[in-house]
């Protein structure tokens, strides 16, 4: 299980990004993360870019895929029925849920979702 953001678990470097000139504020070979936004994963995959996307739905999570981010990241409601989908069409991206706290891991691991990202990373 990925855990992303925990305070006991080394992690690499992630960044939230909200356009193409925040990329230059970032470290290199960090992760960028961001809301889905079509520009930003065209020009992460066109500069292979690690990115970690932010989706509201089925569709998104579709295209992030086919679009070469490492993560997707949703929210918890939804992250079944994506990961679902993921292990249906193997999906090269992980799946990840949001969490707030340590206490939700069990939840997650036990819905089978690939890991989980703590929602602080989520804030620019």
């Amino acid at each position: 299980m990925i855990l992303i953001g925990d305070n006991l678990i080394p992690h690499k470097a992630c960044f939230f990004i909200d356009s193409i000139m925040d990329i230059e504020h970032t470290e290199p070979n960090s992760t960028l993360i961001f809301n889905y936004d079509e520009n930003l994963l065209l020009y992460c995959r066109k500069n292979h870019i690690s990115c970690a996307v932010v989706i509201s739905s089925i569709k998104e999570a579709i295209y992030c895929n086919a679009l070469n981010s490492k993560y997707i990241i949703c929210d918890r409601k939804i992250a079944k029925n994506i990961q679902k989908i993921a292990e249906n069409y193997m999906f090269d991206s992980k799946i990840l849920a949001i969490i707030e706290s340590d206490d939700e891991i069990e939840k997650i691991a036990l819905s089978e979702i690939d890991g989980a990202i703590y929602s602080y990373l989520l804030n620019k």
